[in-house]
């Protein structure tokens, strides 16, 4: 079983005030397209998850889902979701906050 996503109080923040604002979320750690290998926060279920989309876990309550394969690829690595200044170059929901969700990885030898 994979190890589940964790975050920094200032993610953690973000997905508080991103929930009041626009209700249930997802986020989906992107493989590559738009801003790279970005976290993409979207409302709950605004994309059709496939069979292959793992849920890692919950981040204050949001689930956080990555492809399997991708992850497998990636060796299995552990997220950290944090905030960054400015806006990225994605269709996720923070960057009306003037910030963009980034994901740290820490490929884990199991």
């Amino acid at each position: 079983m994979p190890e589940g996503p964790v975050a920094t109080e200032a993610a953690i923040a973000a997905l508080r005030c991103l929930e009041a604002k626009h209700g249930r979320l997802m986020l989906v750690q992107s493989g590559g397209c738009c801003d790279g290998s970005s976290p993409v926060c979207l409302y709950e279920n605004e994309i059709t998850l496939g069979p292959n989309d793992l849920r890692l876990g919950d981040i204050a309550g949001v689930p956080f889902y990555i492809d399997s394969e991708l992850y497998r690829r990636w060796r299995s690595p552990s997220f950290e979701l944090d905030v960054a200044e400015g806006a990225g170059d994605t269709f996720s929901l923070e960057e009306s906050l003037g910030i963009r969700f980034v994901t740290r990885t820490c490929t884990c030898e199991r």
